[in-house]
């Protein structure tokens, strides 16, 4: 009889742990995404947290796609209004949304190089809003376009 109930007793023990493990595995993925809410503050009005500040083409062919994109959320509780984009030459074309974007919400800002312009290159797009504590922020972008293929010369020497 004594074994019987000590049998019973570590059977309901051993049940209660695996549940208890079971929970504790279950509670970890709520912590990531708690921790992946927190590396994004939450600002009183505007604000304006971007995936990546530097868009780097990397190395591209002559005349290639110069369209590129950067991603950013308003991390505010008032909604984000952007009045201007400029490029820091005539080569790097912004594009921004002319609607407010809601807070949490997701928005891009579109540039464009001008890859006809053989050689490395640095440039800078200013964004003008209503971000709190950033009414100007500072985007780059980069990369090294290659000049054409340079074809094989032709010789006009005779046939012969």
């Amino acid at each position: 009889m004594k074994k019987i109930v000590m049998l019973a007793m570590l059977t309901v023990f051993g049940v209660a742990t695996s549940n208890a493990q079971t929970k504790k595995a279950k509670a970890a993925p709520a912590k990531k995404e708690t921790a992946a809410k927190a590396e994004t503050p939450k600002v009183e009005g505007a604000g304006m947290v971007f995936e990546s500040e530097t868009i780097d083409y990397g190395t591209i062919p002559h005349n290639a796609d110069g369209k590129r994109e950067f991603v950013f959320t308003n991390n505010g509780t008032k909604p984000l209004i952007i009045t201007n984009a400029t490029g820091s030459c005539g080569c790097t074309v912004p594009t921004y949304p002319k609607e407010p974007i809601a807070p949490g919400a997701k928005a891009v800002i579109g540039v464009k190089y001008a890859t006809d312009r053989v050689g490395a290159f640095s440039k800078q797009v200013t964004l003008t809003s209503n971000a709190e504590g950033q009414a100007t922020k500072t985007l780059t972008i980069k990369g090294t376009v290659l000049p054409d293929a340079t074809a094989p010369a032709k010789t006009d020497a005779p046939k012969g």
